[in-house]
């Protein structure tokens, strides 16, 4: 099978070409033509920042969205921040209870938010499809109607990947969605949790806040042979952001404990002869 010698895509989840007796994928194709560059981002995202004087950080309790917290606090010291968690159903306690112990740390005032996002995993389990994008999207839209109720004008996430070549993208009436890790490497943001109250929750595949996100990546697994998680490391990989090897190791099949499926299915009303 052939593999892309720049990222981690491979024929499962590319198309790949030889190129100067090279396999290449067709995305690092595009980024060759059109390179990233990560030192114009961000400083791209330290002028931005300036004016930023009140915002809502999307605050999910996990290591990304802790870390862009603390960087807006912190280094960029937004004079007025609030730390808003979208507690679709499924959150981790120890996600929870990662985010009140930093936002009280950091001295943010912190809020949580609850919706029942139950249609999104229901229908992803059942058809072994990633829930991510659509619970990314509703997410979004549910702190874009916060800010503007409230006042806000920024919303700050924990991406470390861009909006293409801008670390920021313009979200309808007028509020501005700002990528506070755009090219940050996966060392520099675990640099910084070093310096906080962070504890790691034992959950499997990448997350360190959703419940639901190992048991989707372990049914997907078993209808597609290989990880929803595939494009957006690959990305991570081609940019520089991940090394090769840990991004093999996140790419894995995760082995989902007993305890977690059994919560995950009760709580979103499915029997385990659903899933035959």
């Amino acid at each position: 099978m052939l593999k892309c010698s720049l990222c981690v895509h491979d024929e499962r989840t590319a198309k790949i070409d030889i190129i100067d007796g090279k396999p290449i994928c067709r995305e690092c194709q595009v980024y060759l033509k059109h390179p990233i560059e990560g030192e114009k981002i961000r400083k791209e995202l330290e002028e931005l920042m300036k004016d930023v004087d009140r915002a809502v950080v999307a605050y999910s309790g996990g290591k990304d969205s802790v870390v862009s917290l603390y960087l807006a606090k912190e280094v960029y010291k937004v004079p007025e921040l609030e730390a808003v968690m979208i507690d679709h159903g499924l959150m981790a306690e120890e996600a929870i209870e990662n985010a009140k112990r930093i936002a009280e740390y950091l001295r943010v005032p912190f809020k949580v938010l609850r919706y029942d996002y139950s249609d999104i995993f229901r229908e992803a389990l059942l058809n072994g499809e990633s829930p991510c994008r659509r619970c990314s999207k509703r997410t979004m839209e549910k702190l874009r109607k916060y800010a503007l109720k409230n006042g806000y004008r920024y919303i700050i996430t924990g991406h470390e990947l861009p909006f293409g070549h801008h670390p920021y993208r313009l979200m309808s009436g007028g509020v501005i969605q700002i990528r506070l890790l755009s090219m940050m490497t996966e060392e520099e943001r675990f640099e910084i949790l070093k310096e906080l109250p962070f504890e790691f929750p034992e959950l499997p595949g990448y997350t360190t806040n959703c419940l639901v996100l190992g048991p989707a990546l372990e049914r997907y697994w078993e209808k597609h042979g290989h990880s929803f998680e595939h494009r957006r490391i690959a990305a991570l990989v081609r940019y520089g952001l991940m090394s090769r090897e840990r991004a093999e190791e996140e790419l894995k099949k995760p082995k989902v404990p007993e305890e977690q499926w059994r919560v995950v299915l009760e709580k979103l009303g499915i029997t385990e002869d659903a899933l035959d």
